[in-house]
């Protein structure tokens, strides 16, 4: 059988769409890795929750054989084998579990030298990694490709675009873009995004002007630059967490900022928001309504109640 090689970004959503996939077939990861798939495969292993969720919205959850301790979307995510920690891959349940096929997450979410064992092991292994939305949705595709569903990939980001551009449009005509700052934690640091990251793409379609830390290797910023920047919307990412508006106010040297003087400080569910995967529009639509209140998303379902008392 003549191998297929697909290379990422090079073949549109309707080119792929239209492929009769034929194995083995080469794809190319995030990394630059061509990854030989020998076969279509049964027998797959995701190692971040991103991927888990694509593999179930693409309608391949039943050959999903491993997972993450972090899997909780959709529910029966967590009932996966767990192989990948916060430590690490379990490589012996790598091994016992003989997949055909392992899902990674690059810029170290997946340590590198735990993909060069599983690789050494000769499993193949696509690593995937979304610095922006564009990406999000090319890794999307690249993953239908991989699992053998590209038509599914290509009608899932065609319907995802079209829905993330309508929401980039309607936060874009309120006409501001107030400054925001996205709090993805507070102990022991002040923790935000970095520049030119996925989140700092996310808030600016969102209407938002992101504050940053200044630095695309470091996701901590000081209180001091923080009060400079003087925040006129808070996004509570850590209300997951239970980081509350009335917490925030309360923190020494905090009161001075607009948003908390005007009461912007405004909890989000952070998963949607930050997770590339196949919710990403509802998460711009909550970091949209928690930016611009005034805008009505009828066709997104409103946000869980979260910090009722604030």
């Amino acid at each position: 059988m003549v191998a297929t090689s697909l290379l990422l970004g090079a073949l549109p959503a309707s080119t792929l769409a239209q492929e009769q996939l034929s194995y083995p077939l080469t794809v190319i990861d995030d990394e630059g890795t061509e990854v030989a798939i020998e076969a279509f495969p049964e027998r797959i292993i995701s190692l971040s929750p991103a991927n888990t969720e694509t593999v179930f919205a693409l309608g391949a959850g039943d050959r999903l054989v491993g997972g993450t301790d972090f899997d909780d979307f959709p529910p029966e995510a967590s009932g996966l084998a767990d192989v990948a920690t916060y430590t690490g891959v379990i490589m012996e349940q790598v091994v016992a579990l003989e997949p055909d096929l392992v899902l990674a997450a690059g810029n170290f979410f997946t340590p590198p030298e735990d993909v060069a064992r599983m690789r050494e092991l000769g499993f193949p292994v696509v690593v995937l990694y979304a610095p922006d939305v564009e990406s999000v949705l090319a890794d999307i595709e690249l993953i239908g490709t991989a699992i053998g569903a590209p038509a599914e990939a290509a009608a899932m980001t065609a319907e995802m675009a079209t829905r993330l551009a309508a929401i980039a449009e309607m936060a874009a005509a309120t006409g501001t873009a107030p400054r925001t700052f996205y709090e993805l934690g507070a102990e022991p640091e002040i923790y935000a995004p970095a520049p030119d990251s996925f989140l700092t793409d996310m808030i600016e379609r969102a209407g938002g002007d992101p504050i940053t830390t200044g630095d695309p290797a470091l996701w901590s910023i000081p209180l001091e630059e923080l009060l400079v920047a003087d925040p006129e919307v808070i996004v509570l990412g850590d209300a997951n967490y239970g980081t509350c508006p009335d917490d925030v106010a309360a923190r020494p040297g905090w009161e001075g900022m607009t948003a908390v003087s005007e009461g912007h400080v405004r909890p989000v569910d952070d998963v949607p928001v930050t997770r590339p995967g196949p919710r990403l529009a509802q998460g711009l639509a909550s970091l949209a309504r928690a930016i611009h209140p005034e805008l009505e998303l009828a066709d997104f379902p409103a946000d869980p109640a979260m910090c009722e008392a604030a």
